[in-house]
Parts: C-alpha cells; sequence; structure tokens
C-alpha cells in the first residue's frame, strides 16, 4: 500500500490479526504514535456547510460575499479564514477570460456620480427566448448607489419605449442631472432628447467605440449577464419580464457590493440619505 493512510490501515489490520501493536507499526513502516493518532472534530464543520449551501445557492458570487452573508447573519469570522475554507472546498468563481479592449479612451470631463439621482446610465443587453426569437432588454441604474431602475425586455424597444420607461421612472424618483448612453439610435432621437429637455435632465453621450466610458452598465452587464441570464432560459416576454423583477429587487435589496463597504444598494443609499438630510 503506498502513502501514510495506506501503511496505517495495514498496521491495524495486522493488529487485528494478532500481531502486537509494536510488530506491527515495525512491518508496516509507521510511528506507533501515528497510528493511535485520533483527528479532532473538524470546528469549521458547521462553516462549511453553510458556504457549501451558500455557493449552492450563489454560485457566482465568490467568498467576499459569503463572508458578508455570514456577518449579517451574525456571525464574528474572519475573512481570511472564510477564504481559507471557501478554497479547501473548492468553491471558488471560475474566471472568465474576455478579450481584452483595444483603443484608448478619450480625455473628457464626465459628469461627477456624487449622490443618488446625480447619473443615471442606460444601456441594451441581448438575449433570446427559448425558441431563438432575440430579446432585447433596456437597463437602467443610478451610477452612485448601484441601485438597478429598470430592466426592460422586449422583442423590439424604440426611442418612444425608452421614454415611456424614463417617463416612469423620473416620477417615481425625480429626474437625474445627467442621463448617461452610447451613440445608439434610440438614445440619440429627436423625439427623446426634446423629452429630455422638457424635464431638465441632460444627456451626457459617450464617444463613439468607448464602451468603458459608460463603466457602471458595462460593469453591471457583465455581473447580469454572469449571475443571471447566463443560467436563465425565458419561454416568453412576460416570463422575462416577471422574472427580471425578481432579479432587480434581488439585485437592489440582498446583492452586496464590496465597493459600498458591503452594503446593498438600497441600504447604501438610505445610509447617505440619513447622513445627508
Amino acid at each position: 500500500m503506498n502513502g501514510l493512510s495506506g501503511r496505517r490501515e495495514l498496521a491495524r489490520y495486522l493488529v487485528e490479526k494478532g500481531l502486537s501493536e509494536r510488530y506491527a507499526c515495525r512491518l508496516a513502516g509507521v510511528n506507533r504514535t501515528t497510528l493511535q493518532y485520533h483527528p479532532r472534530p473538524d470546528r469549521n464543520a458547521a462553516v462549511r456547510e453553510e458556504l457549501r449551501r451558500f455557493a449552492a445557492r450563489r454560485p457566482r458570487w465568490g467568498f467576499r460575499k459569503a463572508w458578508n452573508a455570514l456577518r449579517r447573519k451574525g456571525q464574528t469570522i474572519n475573512r481570511k479564514r472564510v477564504q481559507r475554507l471557501w478554497r479547501d472546498e473548492r468553491l471558488q468563481v471560475p474566471r472568465l477570460t474576455r478579450p481584452r479592449r483595444k483603443g484608448h479612451a478619450v480625455e473628457r470631463i464626465a459628469p461627477s456620480a456624487d449622490a443618488p439621482g446625480a447619473v443615471w446610465s442606460l444601456d441594451f443587453v441581448f438575449d433570446a427566448l427559448e425558441r431563438g426569437t432575440p430579446l432585447k432588454i433596456l437597463t437602467i441604474g443610478d451610477d452612485f448607489t448601484r441601485e438597478c431602475l429598470a430592466l426592460e425586455p422586449a422583442t423590439s424597444i424604440p426611442a418612444k419605449r425608452v421614454i415611456g420607461v424614463l417617463d416612469r421612472l423620473f416620477r417615481e424618483n425625480g429626474a437625474p442631472r445627467y442621463l448617461r448612453s452610447d451613440n445608439g439610435p434610440e438614445f440619440i432621437a429627436t423625439a427623446l432628447k426634446e423629452w429630455l429637455a422638457s424635464t431638465g435632465a441632460q444627456t451626457a453621450y459617450i464617444d463613439p467605440g468607448c464602451p468603458w466610458q459608460n463603466g457602471f452598465r458595462e460593469s453591471f452587464h457583465g455581473r447580469f449577464r454572469d449571475e443571471f441570464l447566463n443560467g436563465t432560459l425565458f419561454r416568453s416576454v412576460a416570463e422575462a419580464r416577471v422574472m427580471l423583477e425578481g432579479y432587480r429587487q434581488e439585485y437592489n435589496t440582498e446583492r452586496p457590493h464590496q465597493s459600498l463597504g458591503y452594503l446593498t444598494p438600497l441600504e447604501f443609499k438610505r445610509q447617505w440619505e440619513e447622513e445627508h438630510r
């Protein structure tokens, strides 16, 4: 038998057959202390089980959010301990390789997202229904609080529909100072520009071919696709709307952000409002 465990099992077998422990250990090539050793119970067993359950429910979230979830449950536990156990259980999130972006950012003075409602960003994500019908999803978010304000799915979303979604959000939350987007035809349409002018919100278009200038939308889309779209199949636009709204609510109320001090977007927004009353 190869390995310490194999030699230990051989020594135990020889003892069971009547050999003395000393002689059995000599034949098997193990120390008597090694044979008599009994491992202590794993004091991290409960934590390991919690981490396995968390990883099964949130396979793309990683150990930092698992650590934060344990803290939210009242457990006092070191982050490095969680990281070690996460690694021991092989729960690491597989890295996705993406092609490097080409080109250089253009110097410009971008509007600053320094408060809730200062800058909203919007863009489209593309997916498909179960039978292959293309699905277009309008995503809108607050760049300061990271709150996801809308996930609007449809097979086609013209400028008129974009105006309808924004009108609802403006009535619910107030108009932002700036609305950041690319130069897609839906966003540069005359009807949308005229409507925005009537609300007082200003446009902040990024340079063509520079999606990184809309970094918060790009970052959200990466997480959105990784955590939800890649593992979800929609049978209809109606079903997509229900499921997307569920994800949006969960994202705003349950998903902590490291950049927000491990608060959820709504927790961060409430904290900021309390501090700036």
